[in-house]
């Protein structure tokens, strides 16, 4: 990831902010699908970490980080929750909270969709999510946040 990260800001001149981003928000996906994803391995029947995360750009330079994982109904719920609290937040609400989430320590290695979204949404531009139901128990869970490439001058 970090060699594909520093030629595409070479070849496109992406600022140090904009690849810091790009970086951080696909390391905050990576953890959280290790902490939600839930699939059942065939040989051993225990769950196990597994799904996707993929960086894509368009033609406006536009950079957006999609995770994919199943989780359960109860990481759905707590994931929902907090996903649903953030975009009814300004940009400078999400920063407020997340420096009361690092100051009380709360959420901060739980599983319960923490200060991870709170990092995610401070460096991303827009974000995105939806839930598609498996079964009673399971759900895909599609994660998208976008930053733009170059800001308008």
């Amino acid at each position: 990831m970090m060699e594909a990260l520093e030629k595409e800001t070479i070849a496109n001149e992406l600022s140090l902010g904009v690849s810091n981003n790009i970086f951080t928000i696909f390391i905050e996906l990576t953890q959280n699908m290790m902490n939600y994803s839930k699939k059942k391995e065939l040989t051993s029947n225990e769950l196990a970490s597994q799904g996707l995360v993929v960086v894509t750009k368009d033609r406006a330079d536009n950079y957006f980080i999609h995770s994919q994982n199943i989780v359960t109904s109860e990481d759905k719920q707590k994931i929902e929750k907090r996903l649903k609290e953030i975009l009814s937040l300004t940009k400078d609400e999400i920063k407020k909270r997340y420096r009361e989430a690092r100051r009380s320590g709360k959420d901060k290695h739980g599983r319960g969709g923490g200060i991870g979204f709170y990092e995610i949404a401070k460096r991303s531009d827009e974000i995105k999510f939806e839930f598609n139901e498996i079964n009673d128990e399971k759900y895909y869970f599609h994660f998208i946040a976008k930053i733009v490439g170059k800001k308008e001058k």
